[in-house]
């Protein structure tokens, strides 16, 4: 994935978070656009970490959960058990903002192995809070590359809930962020195409799906990321201070 896609990508997921909000960050890529949406259009969102950080201001680009910069920035550090059962499970957390190896038509996730389970061919970093997270946050969004591999018609392993077989719940994954494309979930709880990048067409989407995509009626073509987006995506990606507001 070019670097193009990977600022293009941040910015539709960082689009999709609302200031004040409160957003449980995942590493990688949905770590990169909570980032990049406080420091453009939500200053007041509400970073909140797997490590037990509530209200994080890194100045950089926190490495990974545990970086020293979201402690010293946040406004308290909680135990993560207390994280879990008291704000995540409770219903505090607005955002779930994730990530994994492979998500199926229904929204369910897998970071857990790739092949099968008792004798995979890579074993991955598994569940960490990502079951949690999708089950107890308001809504889930998904930040993820674009390929059959990591959109297989079945995943090789359930490691976080999506949609239930026939129906969409309350709380379940509401869109999915990748390097191609904006995609939703319609009633019924199924993955659809709802927008493109410049210069990527439906056909192109479909070929790199595991199963017959559903598409929306009209697929919009998404907004480039303006200048703002980019430089505070560049500043954060090489570890340079980003202001915040």
């Amino acid at each position: 994935m070019g670097s193009n896609r990977r600022c293009e990508m941040a910015a539709v997921g960082a689009r999709l978070l609302r200031d004040r909000e409160r957003v449980l960050v995942g590493v990688g890529m949905p770590n990169l656009a909570a980032n990049l949406a406080k420091r453009l259009h939500a200053p007041d969102l509400v970073l909140v970490y797997e490590s037990g950080v509530i209200d994080a201001y890194p100045p950089e680009l926190p490495l990974s959960i545990g970086d020293p910069d979201l402690v010293r920035t946040s406004l308290c550090v909680l135990p993560i058990a207390d994280l879990f059962s008291q704000y995540l499970q409770t219903g505090w957390i607005d955002v779930g903002f994730l990530g994994g190896a492979q998500v199926d038509r229904r929204g369910n996730l897998n970071s857990t192995v790739i092949g099968p389970y008792d004798r995979p061919k890579v074993r991955l970093a598994g569940s960490g809070g990502a079951a949690d997270v999708a089950s107890f946050a308001r809504r889930t969004v998904v930040l993820i590359p674009h390929d059959l591999h990591r959109f297989p018609a079945h995943l090789d392993f359930v490691t976080s809930p999506g949609h239930p077989p026939g129906t969409r719940r309350a709380g379940g994954p509401a869109h999915v962020v990748t390097d191609l494309g904006l995609l939703d979930f319609d009633s019924e709880g199924e993955m659809r195409l709802i927008g493109v990048y410049p210069g990527v067409t439906v056909s192109e989407v479909r070929e790199r799906t595991g199963w017959p995509l559903r598409v929306a009626s009209e697929v919009q073509v998404l907004t480039p990321p303006s200048s703002d987006e980019v430089a505070v995506y560049r500043a954060l990606a090489k570890g340079k201070e980003a202001p915040i507001g």
